[in-house]
């Protein structure tokens, strides 16, 4: 599971994430130095190139970059760090009170890591345009200019959940009385086991591809919301009530709230109930158990690196 840690433009104004950077009426751009961080905020800078960072073929253009600082912090001494962001850079068009952005590939996502802890635009914006006065990048009265970011860091979140192992009382039975005149489908009462609420469900006659060839019989789970999960291990058995030579089967399986029954559609045969001396219906009655052996407590999340 990802969450999003969104920098607004408004904020990034607020915090002074952009900085006007001056250069005097008399100079070229070079005046304020190649590569000058203009403004760094925490972990991140942005690093603008005037004249352009020819070995990055951006002569001619204005070079911008965003860069992480504070690298020994970030990695907390490992040397596998890493940074995923999306991320648009601008320069403010002082004459129509407008930015132009220039985004990294939609949807793409920027990694940093010890390896790469730089990622731009060697060929931001032309020079030519840049000194355009129609532009309005450079302001008539002071020319002075406004570059900035806008940073989306992507951060990364670690799930974990309890395992409650042979929980206490973890058997329930049911009889399905009247099992001649069921319907397609029938429910146990809801029953508790380890912290879950759970119903016992068959199909006399099958479900889907089994549906005439088998009894279909499944363990669901009650109360599940949103994309809440549940993972459990256990048995399911119809009951031999003459022999014991019960039918059984294992199911370990995942469950969710679009998704809460756990069992199999293939059970067993139909025609296994219809035979008297198998022992699996008797007086008009199935008797189905669950045997509970794991089930997953509540669920956490955090972020990855949060204490």
């Amino acid at each position: 599971m990802a969450g999003v840690d969104e920098q607004s433009l408004d904020q990034f104004e607020r915090e002074r994430e952009r900085e006007r950077s001056k250069l005097g009426s008399n100079e070229e751009p070079r005046a304020i130095g190649d590569g000058n961080v203009l403004a760094c905020h925490g972990q991140r800078s942005l690093s603008l190139y005037p004249n352009g960072n020819e070995h990055d073929n951006g002569a001619k253009h204005i070079s911008l970059y965003l860069s992480i600082e504070e690298r020994d912090k970030l990695s907390n001494g490992r040397k596998d760090w890493k940074v995923d962001v999306n991320f648009k850079l601008f320069v403010y068009d002082q004459k129509r009170h407008e930015y132009l952005t220039i985004p990294d590939a939609a949807g793409k996502v920027s990694s940093f890591d010890s390896s790469k802890t730089r990622w731009g635009f060697p060929r931001f914006l032309s020079l030519k345009k840049f000194k355009d006065p129609s532009n309005g990048y450079l302001s008539p009265r002071d020319q002075s200019c406004t570059f900035g970011a806008e940073v989306f860091v992507i951060r990364p979140w670690e799930e974990s959940f309890t395992l409650i192992r042979n929980p206490d009382n973890n058997t329930r039975r049911w009889s399905f009385t009247n099992w001649s005149q069921l319907g397609a489908h029938c429910y146990s009462d809801e029953f508790e086991i380890g912290k879950r609420k759970w119903k016992l469900l068959v199909y006399p006659n099958g479900i889907a591809a089994r549906k005439g060839k088998s009894l279909s019989v499944y363990l669901e789970v009650q109360r599940l919301t949103g994309k809440m999960q549940v993972y459990a291990e256990f048995h399911l058995r119809v009951l031999d009530q003459l022999k014991h030579n019960n039918k059984e089967e294992k199911i370990e399986c995942w469950l969710s709230a679009s998704d809460p029954k756990g069992g199999k559609a293939d059970f067993m045969p139909s025609k296994d109930l219809q035979k008297k001396a198998k022992g699996f219906v008797c007086s008009d009655t199935l008797m189905v158990e669950v045997q509970i052996h794991a089930v997953s407590a509540k669920q956490s999340l955090k972020l990855v690196g949060a204490p």
